[in-house]
């Protein structure tokens, strides 16, 4: 069975579209090889700067032939019926044959396709996969139609057996196919044929071409590494920027510079930015100081100076790069020496945030006030609290962030340092975004806690107000992930915040903006029809009524007010979505969330997860399986026995009416677990709950294994009937097990 290698030379793929081409050149060449009948044993595909290659091994040498019967027209069909049969199948009238059937006699073809050589079917697959190849960005060059990401200079298609490799005959807009390639740009040589793919790989590494991207990146990993240590410092390890060098670089060459001494004082993370937005550097610091000392860069190329040249021309580059950096630095710090960190927050007034909800100073007054009602809940102080908010997003008007955005945050705690903030304010201007997704790490800083959760809610209960939700897969505006970040910080820290009391309030705050937003400048309303948008809820007008007419336009509007409840009620149900993903990937059962989620108290997430947790705990032993099969057979019997009877079986279960030992020891076993349950479920110890309700297992079990429910006298019938209903509302009290499937 031949294997075969493909490689498409071109210019320089951009770094970031290398991996996704190499599996996309997989996929779409074993799909097409597949649905054309050609089986293989397995594909492997590689990405450099320069080309992509694909190995496969093991593939059929022809496509099988294929035998097919189809079932035609009646012979005594119209003839058009026939010769369109005819012409579907390839036939002619004297190859069909005839066959009796109960519908009559009717035609039947018999198509045979021949198999195919494997490299012809390879020419085409090959043809379509490059013709129509799913670059983010396409290019065409020169006279042809062909489109590639970086001008196509050749293709490499062979296929290799024991006795040989074949070309495989293949043209593509005046590329013909061959079995030569190239090695690296200017180490590599002359071109040169190869005869597979252990030849091919062999012969690049000969040619200054690392084929596979993760050799190159380990490479260029172990070697930084190993010269930082060689001088006593430690390489600060970014996995993104190492798999985007890996794909800048053919023959990677290690090199380590050193950072002009003015530039030494600068944050550790806008050196770090800095070298690796612009210039594609690695940071080197010394572990005893922190501060970011010296730099990796990696070239592709091998000098006689041993990269002496290289060095100091990105040195000098990068003294240019850390001038600027520098010059924003001193200039912010400036600015918070004349003004205070406050009064470089002031420009933020000027900033829109939303066109409905105002600038990004009406939404940090917001903040501040949300902050301040949330503390105390966290643990931190009211005060500090609104302090950190009040300067929690004034890096947003520094130099330093408006060249490096992705340091919002990280400057503004340094700023806030230098403006003399202290007591957890610097830490909150930083943490205050965190958690940014599931991999990030949860405040824990109950300044920093209350700002954060003050920040997303705000976030949420602003979008809630002028109803722009996600819908579908849309969700410009990042609300998901803002949810998640509540959970999370809620979760992490273990808080116990009410959000039907909480979510009202943040609302109320955010419809006055949007209130302030729909007045004239003359402070009126205007017609109803300019602000009564399409709401859904019908509520749109009366809710701005009512805020125009309360004297703190909106914060006194009652928090029942439908568009205010309303709008909270949904806000809460789309966070219990948020959590029900988060803990269905920490392991827990969808209808076991349910469950929880109708029970009471469902608006405290820190309670709702602790009763989830505990349930799918107890579901997963056989107790907890056996009393679920027993509530289920309790609950079903209940349910037609009310239908039937038009009455609801709640009450009057007395134990002097029972007759069987089973039925008395269930009497005594509820006694003896009511109690215990509601004491539990007071003291929120659900795990003690589910054990309790555990131990009714085996009373239930023997009760309906001895008892008849339904029995003839209507006297035990109904007492019966009423002490099922005790363990249905004794096992409701723990969750709303109709929910659990199974």
């Amino acid at each position: 069975m031949p294997n075969l290698l493909i490689e498409l030379f071109s210019e320089e793929i951009p770094a970031r579209m290398q991996a996704r081409a190499a599996q996309d050149l997989q996929k779409r060449m074993t799909d097409g090889l597949v649905e054309a009948g050609l089986t293989y044993g397995g594909a492997r595909a590689f990405s450099t700067p320069r080309r992509l290659t694909l190995a496969i091994e093991d593939l059929l040498a022809e496509s099988p032939t294929i035998r097919e019967e189809r079932k035609g027209p009646r012979t005594d069909a119209p003839d058009k019926a026939i010769e369109g049969f005819l012409r579907g199948a390839g036939l002619t009238r004297d190859q069909l044959e005839t066959r009796d059937t109960p519908k009559g006699a009717v035609y039947f073809a018999s198509i045979e396709k021949p198999g195919r050589p494997a490299a012809a079917i390879v020419a085409e697959v090959l043809e379509d996969t490059i013709r129509n190849f799913p670059w983010p960005k396409s290019m065409r060059w020169g006279a042809g139609s062909l489109r590639w990401v970086r001008p196509l200079h050749s293709i490499l298609c062979i296929l290799s057996t024991e006795e040989g490799a074949e070309i495989v005959p293949f043209e593509l807009d005046g590329i013909t196919a061959g079995d030569t390639t190239r090695g690296h740009r200017f180490m590599g040589g002359e071109p040169f044929a190869v005869t597979g793919f252990d030849d091919y790989a062999a012969k690049l590494k000969r040619a200054h071409v690392i084929l596979d991207a993760g050799e190159r990146a380990d490479h260029i990993l172990q070697d930084a590494q190993n010269r930082a240590f060689a001088s006593g410092l430690e390489l600060v390890e970014d996995r993104g920027l190492l798999a985007e060098v890996a794909g800048l670089v053919e023959w990677p060459v290690v090199l380590m510079g050193e950072i002009g001494a003015d530039f030494l004082d600068l944050p550790p993370e806008v050196l770090q930015t800095s070298m690796k937005e612009h210039q594609k550097f690695f940071s080197v610091r010394n572990p005893k100081t922190g501060r970011i000392e010296r730099f990796i860069t990696v070239a592709n190329i091998e000098t006689p100076d041993h990269g002496a040249t290289i060095l100091a021309g990105n040195q000098k580059v990068l003294a240019a790069r850390l001038s600027d950096a520098k010059f924003f630095w001193e200039n912010d710090l400036r600015t918070i020496r004349e003004k205070g960190f406050e009064g470089m927050a002031a420009g933020l007034s000027d900033v829109t945030f939303h066109n409905k909800l105002g600038s990004q100073a009406d939404r940090i007054r917001r903040i501040e006030a949300l902050a301040r009602e949330i503390a105390p809940m966290v643990g931190a102080k009211p005060d500090l609290a609104a302090e950190a908010a009040r300067v929690a997003k004034a890096d947003l008007q520094s130099e330093m962030v408006g060249e490096f955005p992705e340091l919002q945050g990280v400057m503004g705690r340094y700023y806030a340092q230098a403006a003399g903030h202290d007591d957890g304010v610097p830490e909150a201007c930083e943490e205050h975004y965190k958690p940014l997704g599931p991999g990030d790490a949860v405040p824990t800083n109950p300044v920093s806690v209350a700002v954060a959760l003050a920040d997303k809610i705000d976030t949420l209960t602003g979008f809630w107000a002028i109803d722009e939700k996600p819908t579908g897969s849309k969700d410009p505006y990042a609300l998901r992930r803002a949810a998640l970040g509540v959970i999370r910080l809620v979760l992490g820290n273990g808080l116990r915040i009410d959000f039907s009391q909480l979510a009202p309030k943040a609302l109320r705050k955010n419809l006055s903006a949007v209130y302030s937003s729909i007045t004239d400048d003359a402070g009126q309303i205007p017609l109803k029809e300019a602000f009564d948008e399409d709401r859904g809820d019908g509520t749109g007008a009366d809710l701005y009524l009512a805020l125009a007419t309360e004297p703190t336009s909106g914060d006194g509007v009652a928090p029942d007010h439908p568009g205010i409840s309303g709008r909270a009620a949904d806000l809460l149900a789309f966070l219990h979505d948020r959590l029900k993903v988060h803990l269905r990937d920490e392991g827990i059962r969808h209808d076991v969330i349910d469950a929880c989620l109708a029970m009471e108290g469902n608006d405290d997430l820190t309670l709702l997860v602790k009763r989830a947790e505990a349930l799918a705990d107890f579901l997963k032993t056989d107790d907890g399986d056996n009393l679920l099969q027993g509530f289920k057979r309790a609950n079903n019997i209940l349910t037609q026995a009310e239908e039937k009877d038009g009455v609801e079986y709640s009450f009057g279960a007395d134990v002097k009416f029972a007759e069987t030992p089973e039925e008395k020891a269930l009497f005594a076993a509820l006694d003896n677990a009511e109690p215990e349950i509601a004491a539990a479920l007071k003291s929120e110890d659900f795990a003690a709950a589910m054990a309790a309700m555990a131990r009714l297992r085996a009373p239930t079990d023997a009760f309906f294994e001895a008892v008849q429910v339904n029995a003839e006298n209507e006297v035990l019938r109904r007492n019966r009937l009423n002490l099922l209903s005790r363990i249905r509302a004794l096992c409701l009290s723990v969750a709303d097990l109709t929910r659990i499937q199974g």
